[in-house]
């Protein structure tokens, strides 16, 4: 009190998400951080309000959670944030995914700012 700072605190209900099966077959459990990094690095310098992020990231996880499934692959929860990105940002989208979709070379990158374009 003496120090005049306001400190917000967030809950979370205890859930229990589905675990994440890896590219190569690694099963780990699903981490918010993880989800929460991958937004913040695509959305770097971009102008989109930390409230929208957070609600981009609520919707992610409750789709994982009303999917009623016990394991998902890695490429759905990409595909999630792909879906959420393009809503939020255009920029934002395209780093994520010409890093996630691991393009081959600048005519997959075309392609994905044509699509985004139209």
């Amino acid at each position: 009190m003496a120090c005049a700072k306001r400190f917000t605190t967030y809950e979370r209900p205890d859930v229990s998400f589905p675990t994440v099966v890896k590219k190569d077959g690694r099963r780990i459990d699903f981490s918010h951080d993880k989800l929460q990094a991958s937004f913040a690095l695509a959305l770097r310098k971009r102008p989109v309000a930390s409230a929208e992020v957070d609600n981009a990231i609520e919707h992610v996880e409750e789709q994982l959670l009303t999917a009623g499934v016990r394991e998902v692959p890695s490429s759905r929860i990409g595909e999630l944030v792909m879906h959420e990105l393009r809503k939020l940002d255009k920029v934002a989208y395209i780093r994520y995914a010409s890093v996630y979709r691991s393009f081959e070379d600048i005519d997959d990158f075309k392609h994905l700012v044509d699509e985004v374009r139209t």
